[in-house]
């Protein structure tokens, strides 16, 4: 599972296809955890990725 950016969903989509071959689920992440950040960079994690 990956915490992603705006920027770098593709990248996390991407990875998670690759290592599961399978498509993952994708979440937007709720106001009450706005405070998690993306796991490629320092930005605000907006979607989380995967089952």
């Amino acid at each position: 599972m990956y915490k992603c950016c705006e920027e770098h969903i593709e990248l996390a989509i991407d990875m998670y296809i690759d290592e599961r071959e399978v498509a993952p689920e994708i979440e937007k992440i709720s106001v009450d955890n706005q405070a998690l950040h993306c796991d490629f960079c320092k930005n605000q994690a907006v979607y989380i990725v995967g089952n």
